[in-house]
C-alpha cells in the first residue's frame, strides 16, 4: 500500500529525529539512507565495517558461545533496552561491507511519533555499538 503524505512527513521527520540525535556522537559517522525504490524498506546506516571486520565480529559472536541474536541482545540490554531474543539480519552489500540489523516493526506510521518508539531506536543503535564495538569504523567520507 502506497503511503500518503501525512506518513511520508511523519517518516521524514522520524528519520531526522534519529540522525540529529546521534550527529554530534563521532561513535556514528555519517548516516546514509539505503531505501528500497518502491519504499517498502526504509533504511538509515551508520558506519559499516570492511568485510574483515566483519569477520572479526562474526569471530566474537562464536567465541562467545551466543547466536547473533544473543550477542545483540546483550547489548541492547546493557544500552537499557530489555529485548529478549530480537530478530538479527546479517547480509552483505557490494562484496565489501557486512551489515548487522534489526528491523523496527509497528503497528502504524504514527507510532514513529511517540517517544516510546524514539527511545527505542537510540537504544538499540547504542547496543548495537555496545555489542560490536571495535568491528564499528566511522567513515566520514560517505
Amino acid at each position: 500500500m502506497p503511503l500518503n503524505e501525512q506518513q511520508r512527513e511523519t517518516i521524514i521527520a522520524f528519520r531526522e529525529f534519529v540522525e540529529d540525535s546521534v550527529s554530534a556522537d563521532a561513535r556514528y559517522g555519517v548516516a546514509s539512507r539505503h531505501d528500497r525504490e518502491d519504499g517498502s524498506v526504509l533504511a538509515v546506516r551508520f558506519a559499516a565495517a570492511p568485510r574483515w571486520k566483519s569477520e572479526e565480529a562474526e569471530q566474537a559472536i562464536e567465541d562467545s558461545g551466543d547466536t547473533m541474536s544473543e550477542f545483540v541482545e546483550a547489548g541492547f540490554d546493557e544500552a537499557g533496552l530489555d529485548w529478549p531474543d530480537p530478530p538479527v539480519e546479517h547480509f552483505r552489500e557490494g562484496g565489501e561491507y557486512f551489515y548487522f540489523a534489526t528491523s523496527l516493526n509497528l503497528d502504524e506510521t504514527g507510532d514513529l511519533n511517540l517517544d516510546a518508539t524514539r527511545d527505542k531506536v537510540l537504544r538499540m543503535l547504542e547496543g548495537y555499538l555496545i555489542a560490536f564495538g571495535p568491528a564499528v569504523v566511522v567513515d566520514e567520507e560517505e
